[in-house]
């Protein structure tokens, strides 16, 4: 209701009136009733004042007398209203459709597959569990039944349900099971020959039929060595008895072969390990302990040999071999080093005798940072009259490594190359080990040509 005052009391402070209105104006004393009355008229004219609606900030376009605003609001869309099944939600009126089919936890469903009725909560725990869904067999099977049915199919019909093995005790699809039997390495196995051992299987048949079936047929222990005898497991024993000779000489044949074999592999080993640039860089070591051994034995020198080496690809085998306690005229006193051609793979495609230059050289280990190495290096150039640089015979090394050498094949070089006493001057023997370089020129020669 609207109250008008009179305009000499308006500056007066309080009214309080029997209808329960309380206005308060002006500074602090109560204002008789009689001077406040009900206006109509300006109550009229302020209901007819044109106003927006209280949520036009939200989006709403209403616009009309103030008088309709309270009808208004109870169908604005923008207006916050309760939820109609009282789930304590909220929200605007223009949502509240959407909320009472999809939200509200209050709202009433019917399954579509039971036909039972649910609150929107109980709704939503019902689906995933419904006995009378629809469901396809998790397994991939393609089987198609109601969810109270799908434990017993997937126990005893499913075609794709996992079964062990019986015999390994691994899972397998119900449909392959079978397959996996034919296979299966736990799979009770009959020996093929009736022997009656119980208890092989598919992984243990193999041996047991070439070790542990007594009536198997096997070969001889000595096949590798040439014996062609078969006979029963049992018999193996008089077999060995009654061939005891054969056997050894058959033996004895597998080891010539065998040694054969070794020869070539380490000749083998040598081709690869040796350098084929016309430069040999060889260290050996302990020499103090060689150079013992040398100086005690009663008879021979101790000659050592290095690996075999290349002029250059496909070019001359060659070889250095050293007496630390020396040979001949250097014999005890001196260190001696020789060169020897050795049968190559490419000497039916080379010049003859030997032609190019060899030098010798004693490396100094000293550091170059301190003093400057003194080297000693011999040279020489072969005479093609020499025998020692005619193309050696095919076969006439044995080992290179091991110092089987063919008595005609001779070294060629410097029996007095240094005294034992100018290796100690310097250190030419650093680390108990020595270095010896040989070099052809024949490296140089084919640049310049």
């Amino acid at each position: 209701m609207i109250h008008a005052m009179l305009p000499s009391k308006i500056n007066q402070v309080k009214v309080s009136q029997q209808t329960g209105c309380d206005v308060t104006i002006g500074i602090g004393r109560a204002l008789l009733t009689s001077y406040i009355f009900p206006d109509m008229e300006l109550e009229q004219q302020i209901l007819s004042l044109p106003i927006r609606c209280i949520h036009s900030e939200e989006g709403c376009r209403w616009t009309a007398q103030n008088k309709l605003l309270q009808a208004h609001l109870s169908v604005c869309e923008f207006n916050v209203v309760s939820c109609p099944n009282r789930c304590s939600v909220k929200l605007l009126r223009r949502e509240l459709p959407e909320h009472l089919q999809h939200d509200c936890v209050k709202r009433k469903l019917h399954c579509d597959h039971c036909g039972d009725e649910f609150t929107g909560e109980a709704y939503e725990n019902h689906q995933g569990v419904c006995p009378e869904e629809s469901m396809y067999c998790e397994n991939k099977c393609g089987a198609r039944m109601v969810r109270r049915l799908l434990d017993q199919h997937s126990v005893s019909e499913c075609l794709k349900r996992k079964l062990p093995c019986r015999y390994c005790r691994k899972e397998f699809l119900y449909d392959t099971i079978q397959h996996h039997q034919q296979q299966c390495p736990r799979f009770p196995m009959q020996c093929p020959n009736r022997c009656g051992t119980p208890g092989i299987t598919r992984e243990t048949l193999m041996a047991h039929v070439k070790e542990g079936c007594s009536t198997a047929t096997v070969l001889c222990p000595f096949k590798e060595a040439g014996c062609k005898h078969k006979c029963p497991k049992t018999a193996v024993g008089r077999h060995l008895e009654e061939a005891t000779h054969t056997h050894l000489s058959l033996l004895g044949g597998l080891v010539n072969r065998q040694r054969l074999e070794l020869r070539e592999l380490r000749r083998a080993v040598e081709e690869l390990s040796g350098s084929r640039d016309g430069t040999l860089l060889w260290k050996l070591t302990d020499f103090s302990q060689r150079l013992q051994e040398a100086k005690s034995r009663t008879s021979g020198s101790l000659e050592l040999f290095s690996p075999a080496f290349y002029s250059h690809n496909y070019g001359y085998r060659l070889q250095v071999s050293a007496f630390p306690n020396g040979n001949g005229s250097g014999e005890g006193t001196h260190l001696s080093i020789y060169i020897r051609v050795l049968p190559g793979e490419y000497d039916g495609l080379l010049e003859w005798p030997f032609p190019y230059c060899v030098s010798f050289s004693l490396l100094d280990q000293s550091n170059p940072a301190l003093t400057k190495p003194q080297h000693i290096t011999e040279t020489f150039s072969p005479d093609p009259t020499w025998k020692n640089f005619q193309r050696p015979r095919p076969g006439a090394l044995g080992s290179v490594r091991g110092g089987c050498l063919d008595e005609s094949m001779l070294g060629f070089g410097y029996p007095k190359f240094l005294s034992h006493e100018e290796m100690r001057k310097r250190n030419y023997i650093r680390d108990n080990a020595i270095f010896i370089k040989a070099s052809i020129d024949v490296v140089q020669k084919i640049l310049n040509s």
